[in-house]
């Protein structure tokens, strides 16, 4: 025997009240909740009442409600095993300090904000630089 696999898709807040009594004489209460019934005329034409608002599929044994919520339950995804150390590029990106509008500059001495200043002149071209 087969059974449809019945599933509401679209919300029924604002429908008429008889289109409302189909979905709950269907046993459909909320969006995404999934009922099974045999494949019969009466359940046929309730589902052509609401043909827009539920997904259809035709199944050879219903499945229980465990069985549906893991099949909704999306893969446990990915995880790191280990973190190794970083590249060499990004050791070297991080080793060279970026001023925004002056490129990438000398790392800086152990001074003052002027002596800073002077060196980003210097690397830049300009006379002087106010920081």
């Amino acid at each position: 025997m087969s059974w449809f696999r019945i599933t509401l898709h679209r919300s029924a807040i604002g429908l008429p009240k008889r289109t409302r009594g189909v979905l709950m004489a269907l046993g459909l209460r909320r969006r995404n909740q999934t009922v099974f019934h045999p494949v019969e005329a009466q359940f046929a034409g309730m589902i052509l009442k609401v043909k827009e608002l539920v997904l259809v599929d035709e199944v050879a044994a219903p499945l229980t409600p465990a069985e549906v919520k893991a099949e909704r339950t999306p893969d446990a995804g990915f995880y790191v095993e280990t973190r190794g150390p970083a590249p060499a590029s990004q050791v070297a990106l991080l080793a060279t300090p970026v001023v925004s509008g002056f490129g990438r500059l000398p790392p800086r001495a152990a001074g003052s904000i002027g002596d800073f200043a002077s060196e980003v002149a210097k690397a830049t071209g300009r006379k002087e630089v106010r920081l």
